[in-house]
């Protein structure tokens, strides 16, 4: 009996939750799995699991395998990276994860340099709004908002700050000199909104200022499905939104859109790297690290400043 194919089939059959899932998971025959967990139950003179009709669920002794059984094969495959080289030369598949835009934004042009500088380590970026778990998706390295604080802060993954995100409620300068510049969250009954449901109501905004909240009615002439598009309806002049400074950095600079309402948003949220501690870094993750950090730092360290708008000043005229 092979010993470390055992355990691996042991650690496929435990995260699927049973033989078929884990038959599909390793490509082999439903009888294969059975067979080998079978074979390792005699060797081992115990059982690993209960089996039911619906899932196998370990025994404490299979618990206790399952544990010992994921450190040595981790360890196994160390050895086997350190051998390759791999601890001294940056080399091999990366896979990074990032939210969508930000990536897009602001992880995607440093990642080209990176790859220009390191040719022998092939990058394969997800981008997607959730946050991956870096283990069951093979995910070596994540781009979190949010990472430094709350459940983050708990788990056993390492952060790492690179900079910090606040909302941002902005109108274009044509917008404001048609309309007015509100001044408090109550003035925005008087102006056309456009609203993403998941940062704000479509009906209500909520605001915060010295730890009193203000929820005032808004009217949504726009409702969007995404921040890319509430933004470039915003430049278009068809109302106020509200996002996130990486989305309207470039657009503030320009001077196309305007910061609203500074002094009654949240507070900024840390955006950080997060990856599994290993007491073997691949030097792949390290170089990427050490590539990444300064040059994301010196992109997100500085949200949009204030901007007087163009035109008009005052506050917004009724109706």
């Amino acid at each position: 009996m092979d010993r470390f194919e055992a355990m691996s089939v042991v650690l496929a059959v435990a995260e699927a939750g049973s033989l078929s899932a884990a038959a599909r998971r390793q490509k082999t025959p439903l009888a294969t799995v059975s067979r080998k967990v079978s074979e390792l139950e005699a060797h081992l003179e115990t059982k690993l699991f209960n089996r039911s009709s619906r899932a196998l669920v370990p025994t404490d002794a299979g618990r206790s395998y399952i544990a010992a059984a994921k450190r040595i094969l981790a360890d196994v495959a160390e050895a086997e990276r350190a051998a390759s080289g791999e601890y001294t030369t940056p080399r091999g598949d990366l896979c990074v994860s990032a939210p969508v835009a930000l990536g897009r934004m602001y992880l995607q042009p440093v990642l080209a340099e990176f790859l220009a500088t390191f040719p022998e380590v092939d990058v394969q970026l997800s981008l997607q709004d959730r946050a991956a778990n870096l283990l069951e998706e093979h995910v070596d390295v994540a781009l979190r908002i949010g990472a430094l604080h709350g459940t983050f802060a708990d788990s056993s993954l390492i952060a790492v700050r690179i900079g910090e995100i606040r909302r941002v409620m902005c109108a274009s300068p044509a917008y404001l000199k048609s309309r007015g510049t509100p001044r408090s969250p109550e003035d925005l009954s008087r102006h056309d909104c456009i609203s993403y449901p998941p940062l704000q109501s479509p009906s209500s905004w909520r605001f915060s200022r010295d730890k009193a909240e203000y929820v005032v009615p808004v009217r949504s002439r726009l409702v969007v499905s995404n921040l890319e598009s509430a933004c470039d309806a915003a430049r278009a002049g068809i109302g106020i939104t509200e996002a996130f400074s990486y989305h309207v950095a470039e657009a503030i600079k320009s001077g196309d859109l305007t910061p609203l309402l500074q002094d009654f948003q949240p507070p900024p949220q840390p955006v950080g790297f997060v990856y599994s501690p290993n007491r073997f870094m691949p030097v792949k993750l390290r170089a990427f690290l050490d590539f990444m950090i300064p040059r994301l730092r010196a992109r997100l360290g500085d949200p949009p400043k204030r901007a007087a708008p163009r035109g008009r000043t005052g506050s917004a005229p009724a109706g």
